[in-house]
């Protein structure tokens, strides 16, 4: 019994180590930030004038290319504004990701943003920050934040994010057609997009599911690969046209799956994009056809601007939506090059840009640290 606790200790001081040194899962170093006078830069509001600004950044899922993204967004955005801003991500275990958050509650920090916070645990520890004054912006969280005076949440358009995806693919089934169905519970997120997905259906009664799977795990895309593998074998050539991938995890594994089995005839389409979704949609004869997303940068840096203007004072919106974009293989393979998430823009306009509650102080702000 005292291996067990002393095992537990350890494994809470090494969670709690990561956080205060202000480290994500891949690693998140202190930079050294330059010298501003910040009383030279006009409107600058009062609370961000007086202080060193320090923003805690925690996801409780990771070890994905979306979370990376993610995180390095925000701390791209804060940083810019001359914030210290530490990231942390749980890779999706539940007890460290609280942990993370009741150290932010420790340390003091002037904003936290919470990403992928779905328990009721989440409503209680955001309580606890607030309660304590620090402001709180969440992403694809619990919908029940709402109620806490002050907290925004962020999410994707999800009920967009699948009628794009879905539009897609009734383009290409014309209306008729066997699928199968990737999507998993529990998730606000997935909620959303399952609602979309379920009047689709209604509305397009030659469009069958004949199968579905869906499990949240650190091995999804693996685990979803072998189901997807034991369904193609199942059913044989002609009998499944496309599969809808509610994560691009679902997608990655599908995509194996059919490209293994030599099911060309199999279309996906799925929502939200990564560099190594993009590299699977550009292979030769690859079954991936559409994906909607959000830049997951952008989802980054809004968050953070969001959190930096309840630190300031100013108002914010109970919640927002960001709004996603159709990706398409043939848009990629006609840009005569390899594309990934940077290059992504010059085919997709717009894409990777948004001045959404970009506040002119904050411009002056990034402007004078870029200076030194």
């Amino acid at each position: 019994m005292k291996f067990k606790v002393m095992t537990r200790i350890v494994a809470a001081v090494m969670a709690v180590s990561l956080v205060l040194a202000g480290c994500s899962a891949g690693g998140d170093s202190a930079q050294s930030k330059p010298n501003v006078d910040k009383s030279k830069i006009e409107n600058l509001p009062q609370p961000i004038a007086s202080k060193d600004v320090k923003v805690m950044v925690i996801r409780k899922i990771g070890g994905d290319d979306h979370t990376a993204q993610f995180l390095a967004g925000a701390k791209q955005e804060g940083e810019s504004m001359g914030f210290t801003v530490d990231t942390y991500s749980a890779n999706g275990d539940t007890a460290k990701f609280h942990d993370a958050i009741a150290q932010a509650l420790e340390k003091n920090y002037d904003g936290v943003i919470i990403s992928h916070g779905d328990d009721a645990a989440t409503v209680d520890d955001v309580e606890k920050l607030t309660g304590k004054g620090i402001p709180v912006v969440t992403f694809d969280s619990n919908p029940d934040l709402a109620r806490i005076d002050g907290v925004t949440l962020t999410s994707q358009d999800d009920k967009q994010l699948a009628q794009l995806a879905l539009d897609s693919m009734n383009k290409q089934l014309n209306g008729s057609g066997n699928i199968i169905y990737l999507w998993v519970d529990g998730f606000p997120p997935m909620v959303s997009r399952n609602g979309v997905y379920q009047d689709f259906l209604k509305a397009n009664t030659g469009i069958k599911e004949i199968e579905r799977f869906g499990v949240a795990a650190s091995d999804t895309s693996v685990q979803t690969q072998n189901a997807v593998s034991a369904m193609l074998t199942k059913h044989g050539p002609g009998q499944i046209d496309a599969i809808f991938a509610t994560w691009d995890a679902f997608a990655i594994g599908a995509a194996r799956a059919v490209k293994e089995a030599g099911r060309d005839e199999i279309k996906i389409y799925g929502i939200d994009v990564s560099n190594a979704d993009l590299q699977l949609m550009q292979e030769e004869n690859s079954p991936w056809a559409a994906t909607a997303a959000v830049d997951p940068k952008v989802i980054g840096a809004v968050n953070m601007r969001l959190v930096a203007k309840k630190i300031a004072g100013e108002d914010t919106p109970q919640t927002f939506d960001l709004k996603p974009t159709m990706i398409t293989q043939e848009q990629l393979n006609s840009s005569g090059e390899k594309v990934n998430m940077e290059s992504l823009s010059k085919i997709i306009p717009d894409w990777g840009v948004s001045t959404d509650f970009e506040e002119d102080w904050m411009q002056a702000l990034k402007k004078a640290y870029s200076s030194k």
